[in-house]
């Protein structure tokens, strides 16, 4: 059983940059992909970035967002520049486990269905 915690939402003027974190607990996140999503009001959840052995972006944030992973720190950052108000949403992350992902390459997805583990969000406003 994995606990994802995220922090690092705030508001921010559009172009702004913000790093959002997921810590997690309760196991080691070598052996799980990380997905990060977001949902603005009236919409569905999105994957914005997701990473296992490689990163993988959404068109939409492709070039302004960075998604890293600290294995030491069980943490995974997502880094966001050149904001836009567009972006305002909450943001989740979300964990999916591949046992054999430490000593295989490891493609990560979008599909929420695939995801076991969910934080409860952090919220990011960007204002014009």
């Amino acid at each position: 059983q994995v606990r994802l915690v995220e922090s690092g939402g705030a508001s921010v003027q559009a172009g702004g940059s913000l790093r959002l974190s997921c810590a997690a607990s309760g196991d080691t996140l070598d052996q799980y992909a990380i997905g990060w999503f977001r949902q603005a009001p009236g919409k569905e959840r999105e994957g914005v970035a997701c990473i296992a052995t490689n990163p993988q972006y959404a068109a939409s944030v492709k070039g302004r967002f960075t998604i890293s992973r600290d294995n030491t720190k069980n943490t995974v950052y997502l880094q966001m520049d050149s904001l836009k108000p567009e972006d305002t949403a909450t943001y989740y992350c979300a964990a999916d486990h591949r046992p054999h992902m430490p000593t295989t390459i490891t493609m990560c997805t979008f599909l929420r269905p695939q995801y076991d583990f969910w934080g409860q969000g952090t919220q990011v406003s960007v204002s014009s």
